[in-house]
């Protein structure tokens, strides 16, 4: 049975979308991956770029409210920053919630990154972090 995994950000426009789209990737079908926001702003370019860039399509995603998975059951909640781990709501039979605190994008780019570089860090990382998630589960 295939483990169900949601990646939840806060405006779900980069952080979230790469996260399922890298474990889909690197785990293939072992598990059912999706991801949502708190507050969702829509799917941004610059993540639709760098996932490109590794030979990974997200142009088809969206961004979706965290509300839209109310009442079903997880074995993993992934919450990838501070606000959406305060704002995320529990869900039933999530195994064991996690938190990956990763840096958002535009937060590097303001810190002096340019733009695409910062997306380009934030997909590193989280891949990282996925790929030893999915060598664990």
């Amino acid at each position: 049975m295939k483990k169900r995994v949601l990646f939840v950000c806060t405006g779900n426009r980069a952080r979230s979308q790469m996260a399922e789209a890298l474990l889909r990737h690197l785990a293939g079908d072992r598990f059912e991956v999706y991801n949502a926001g708190t507050e969702p702003k829509g799917l941004a370019a610059q993540t639709v770029r760098v996932m490109r860039e590794i030979g990974i399509d997200v142009s088809t995603q969206r961004s979706k409210p965290v509300a839209e998975f109310a009442g079903q059951e997880f074995d993993y909640v992934v919450t990838v920053c501070d606000s959406a781990r305060q704002a995320c709501p529990r869900f039933p039979g999530a195994g064991r919630p996690l938190h990956w605190d990763a840096a958002d994008p535009a937060d590097t780019h303001a810190r002096g990154e340019s733009l695409i570089d910062a997306f380009r860090i934030a997909r590193d990382d989280l891949r990282r972090r996925i790929a030893r998630f999915a060598r664990q589960h």
